[in-house]
């Protein structure tokens, strides 16, 4: 893998995000502590005039202002077929909605694989882009977020799909 690889860092009200693109598309959005969960190359150039960086730096921003609810920046998605279906079916999930893994599972005629649909979530790279956030658990709690849950529940009242409640953000 001797591809170039760039990244921007991003502050976030989440804290900072570091946004990693190849010449063709987006790879990862990490979040602050991320460390092995997406495998990377170990050299990504600093970039602040990539392409794709700045408009997905642009529309994360606007997420975060309320004035976007869907991402439309180019993928470069590396993963196991069904990691990847698993991934792309979390962009079907409307803003301000949530279903269940078992929903997740279902919708891509899996129904049987409740589970490899939520350790591929846990993998799923592009966080917030294809927002994994919006799948909880069966009985409705927040469950498994790479960010952390009080992370997940941010997200999810930012989007108007969580009670009033709040986690600190820690």
């Amino acid at each position: 893998m001797n591809e170039q690889h760039y990244q921007l860092c991003l502050e976030s009200p989440v804290g900072q995000l570091r946004l990693i693109a190849s010449k063709t598309g987006l790879r990862a959005v990490l979040w602050p502590n991320d460390t092995n969960r997406v495998k990377l190359p170990a050299n990504c150039e600093i970039s602040n005039d990539h392409p794709i960086l700045k408009t997905t730096s642009e529309q994360i921003t606007q997420y975060f202002q309320g004035e976007r609810k869907e991402f439309d920046v180019p993928l470069d998605l590396r993963g196991t077929e069904f990691q990847l279906e698993t991934w792309l079916s979390l962009a079907n999930i409307p803003y301000g909605k949530t279903i269940t893994y078992q929903q997740q599972a279902d919708s891509i005629n899996r129904p049987t694989a409740t589970r490899a649909v939520g350790s591929a979530n846990g993998r799923n790279p592009i966080s917030i882009v294809l927002p994994c956030h919006r799948v909880i658990g069966a009985n409705g709690s927040l469950t498994g977020f790479a960010a952390g849950i009080a992370t997940k529940q941010f997200l999810l009242q930012l989007e108007g799909a969580w009670g009033e409640q709040t986690l600190p953000l820690t």
